[in-house]
């Protein structure tokens, strides 16, 4: 009557024993509602005479090239 040894006589076998793999579960996404007038920070590319002509005017060049591509978002195409 040969059974097998209860515990791995191998210590790598013993050791790898210990440590199954993790089962991975993805998380659900979480959906947020739009907050109203809030602004999201992005990097984008602009000529740099166009970059140029906002900033002349001094602080606030962000805000008025966010109020241009606004205007141009609500004309009719």
């Amino acid at each position: 009557m040969n059974r097998p040894p209860r515990r791995s006589v191998n210590p790598l076998d013993a050791a790898e024993a210990l440590f199954k793999p993790a089962k991975k579960v993805a998380a659900p996404a979480v959906e947020r509602p739009a907050i109203p007038n809030t602004k999201e920070q992005v990097s984008i590319k602009i000529d740099s005479d166009v970059l140029a002509y906002f900033q002349a005017e001094g602080p606030g060049w962000q805000d008025r090239i966010n109020d241009t591509l606004r205007d141009a978002m609500n004309q009719p195409v």
